[in-house]
């Protein structure tokens, strides 16, 4: 009987898998803070600069699009010293945990967006109605009485809706740095004081409505921003959504509701139906189905009984399960892959440096450029006041390189979220990059490209007897072949043939007695058969003998990720340890023209090297140990939840669900991806090169250079959202 590997089932393994994921190689954030009030790539570079400073930090990570801060620190490092170290930077910092991922300071901060908004929108309109008046030939006392009302209304307005500017300039010039939000605040308070200055004077201009509307723009986009990157939320928030705050724990027979936090490994846990599992565990008692869509991306439920392991995140469906804890809130799977996903967001590109550095180099020069528009064009208008600080307030809102610092971020996230859903996790935050520069696939096959589970294929060509005697056979062996093909018989509606003296021969197969006649199941040479290329076991009946072949039942979304990636332009190739004719059937069958059968653990790592010495960019997607050295060897890799922990350690993604189909949908996005950066990279520069010129020549309004550069911000985050 040829031997082939078998697997469990892997929607029933891929929760488990997860959970060995995260223990096995997830890094693990020791410190993660919420820092609501960073908004630029200039934010970025200073905490992270600072901390590296910072004795016993030994890397941090800090994702705008969540404004989440992720701190891998000594044992001696406490979550007080890191927001102490950012307080005295100018940063307000709030601890996370498990009960608090889900509702962080940054969707408060959405809420006093709006509200901040509302004020300012509702303040402009007032004002503009006093300035019709002044527009329209108002002079004198008249005037002089609407500038003063509308003084009253816009200052009191300024001090409350710009605030979020305000606060965050304050604290980055106590901190010895300038932030985005400096200019902007210089722009509002001298656009301000000039208006209050004309109006004690009775002078004809004051510029109320101009400073409340370009408060109003401002919050306009910032909002906008806001909400447009809450569409594109991440995986690390979807993920950290499922995890439960609260716990029904069961000692001496007495619930009662507690924290998860304050539960141990070894406590119990009882979880109702319809509830969703707040811990990993193995469960003592009660059966049930678990819905683990959410996790895996598999739509069909999934058997627990007594022994099943489970994790959180799971939906318990249909009965009570008592569940021993083997790990709970910041030690549990979902936590730890949560905070995976967001270190990988939050991980340094070639691109994300190139932007950090650029907006580092080009935010001291904006007050620089503003000044100097400033002096020249007080040199060109003799010394009018008015026009010099115009200009100089138009450039210092223009010039923001806020587009610049999203440039990135914004398309990493998007990305990352969106294969999440697919059921793609992405472990290493270089991958997505590394995966758009891919031309050359190359699959394992058993376990990969396949289930790993056999499936017969020929049953309906044997007689009635032979498949009768076929299942008494196949159900006195534990084989695999045989266990697949007892229940192949079985689907067909058969009852087994009565078979007495039934014992399995180990290494050859299982013999008995029928019509006092011996019949045999196993090898070919053992039945007296011719063996066939394929996988396949013999039956010796009547004199006869059947070889009952096998094939390997592919992974659903295998045909459609090897057609999608040819269509792509990749070239595939399938590297497979098992006999030729089982690989050659498996190639033709999905169209590969590249493959290589019984291919030891070093001829996979040395195919892989041959492709990418000759230029080739390849990823490998394998799941046994022996694809360990070619994963870690390609230029990005990938492996199945199903896989061994030492595939998965090596891998930069994990495949979350049985489906391969993501596979071909990351080549795809990651390639998007990156000319979404290229783009959003393209515009900071087009916008850049357009409007700050107009700025200074004096051709734009503080309100028109406010809504220019929203629009800029809100664009990059909107391009990132056209990821498919």
């Amino acid at each position: 009987m040829t031997t082939i590997r078998a697997s469990g089932c892997p929607a029933c393994a891929a929760a488990p898998a997860a959970e060995s994921l995260a223990r096995a190689d997830l890094p693990r954030a020791r410190v993660l803070l919420s820092v609501p009030e960073v908004h630029c790539a200039a934010c970025i570079s200073t905490i992270e600069r600072d901390l590296a400073k910072m004795p016993g930090v030994n890397s941090s990570r800090l994702n705008l699009t969540l404004k989440r801060l992720s701190v891998d620190a000594d044992a001696g490092i406490e979550p007080a010293d890191v927001i102490a170290r950012l307080n005295a930077l100018g940063y307000d910092a709030h601890e996370l945990d498990a009960g608090t991922l889900s509702m962080t300071e940054t969707e408060r901060q959405g809420r006093e967006l709006l509200m901040r908004l509302g004020v300012a929108g509702f303040a402009m309109m007032n004002i503009m109605l006093l300035s019709v008046a002044v527009w329209s030939g108002a002079d004198g006392p008249t005037r002089d009485m609407f500038h003063l009302i509308s003084a009253v209304i816009a200052i009191p307005t300024v001090a409350f809706a710009g605030q979020p500017f305000f606060r965050n300039a304050w604290k980055a010039l106590r901190a010895g740095r300038m932030d985005m939000d400096a200019p902007i605040s210089f722009a509002i308070l001298l656009t301000l004081g000039l208006s209050i200055f004309e109006t004690l004077q009775s002078g004809a201009h004051a510029y109320f409505d101009s400073v409340v509307m370009l408060i109003f723009f401002l919050l306009a986009g910032r909002y906008l921003d806001f909400r447009a990157r809450a569409v594109a939320r991440s995986a690390a928030q979807e993920l950290a959504a499922l995890e439960v705050p609260r716990a029904i724990r069961v000692r001496d027979g007495v619930e009662s509701t507690v924290n998860v936090a304050e539960l141990a490994v070894g406590d119990l846990v009882l979880v109702r139906p319809g509830g969703r599992m707040p811990v990993d565990g193995v469960v003592i008692s009660g059966q049930s189905e678990l819905d683990r869509a959410l996790l895996t991306g598999e739509t069909l439920p999934v058997f627990a009984g007594e022994g099943a392991v489970v994790s959180a995140g799971e939906v318990n469906l249909t009965g009570p399960l008592t569940v021993r804890v083997t790990a709970a809130g910041k030690d549990s799977s979902l936590h730890r892959m949560a905070d995976l996903v967001a270190n990988a967001e939050s991980a340094r590109t070639k691109y994300t440096t190139l932007a950090e550095r650029a907006a580092r180099a080009y935010a001291p020069t904006i007050p620089l450029l503003s000044l100097g528009a400033f002096a020249v064009w007080m040199y060109l208008t003799g010394g009018d006041v008015r026009v010099a600080i115009n200009v100089a307030v138009t450039t210092l809102i223009i010039t923001c390189p806020c587009a610049l610092g999203l440039a990135v971020p914004a398309v990493v996230t998007a990305a990352s979220g969106k294969l999440f859903r697919k059921g793609l996790l992405i472990k290493d935050g270089t991958a997505l990059e590394r995966l758009a520069e891919v031309d050359t696939v190359v699959f394992d096959k058993t376990g990969t490209l396949t289930m790993g589970t056999p499936v017969p294929t020929n049953l309906d060509g044997l007689p009635e007897d032979a498949r009768r005697v076929a299942l008494a056979l196949a159900e006195a062996s534990g084989h695999p072949l045989a266990t697949s093909l007892a229940k192949g018989l079985r689907d067909m509606g058969l009852r087994p043939a009565l078979v007495s003296d039934l014992a399995e021969v180990p290494g050859y197969g299982v013999e008995g007695q029928w019509n006092g006649a011996r019949v045999r199941l196993g090898r070919a040479a053992w039945v007296g058969a011719d063996a066939v290329t394929t996988t396949a076991a013999y039956l010796s009946l009547d004199g006869l003998t059947h070889p009952l072949t096998f094939t390997d039942q592919l992974r659903p979304g295998a045909e459609e990720v090897v057609r999608a990636l040819h269509q792509q332009g990749a070239q595939v190739w399938l590297m497979s340890g098992d006999v030729q004719g089982a690989v050659q059937s498996l190639a033709e069958r999905l169209g590969i023209k590249h493959w290589q059968a019984e291919a030891l653990p070093q001829d996979k790592a040395a195919k892989v090297e041959a492709l990418q010495a000759r230029g080739a960019k390849v990823l490998m997607v394998g799941d046994g140990l022996n694809d360990t050295v070619a994963l870690s060897t390609s230029h990005v890799s990938i492996s199945p939840a199903s896989a061994l922990d030492a595939a998965r350690a090596a891998s930069d993604m994990v495949m979350l669900g049985r489906d391969i189909g993501p596979i071909a949908d990351a080549l795809r996005m990651s390639g998007q991806a990156k000319r979404r950066i290229r783009e959003n990279f393209w515009q900071s520069g087009v916008y850049n090169a357009i409007f700050v010129p107009v700025a200074l020549v004096g051709l734009a309004t503080p309100l028109i250079a406010a809504a220019i550069m929203s629009v800029s911000s809100i664009s990059v985050t909107l391009n990132a959202l056209r990821l498919k």
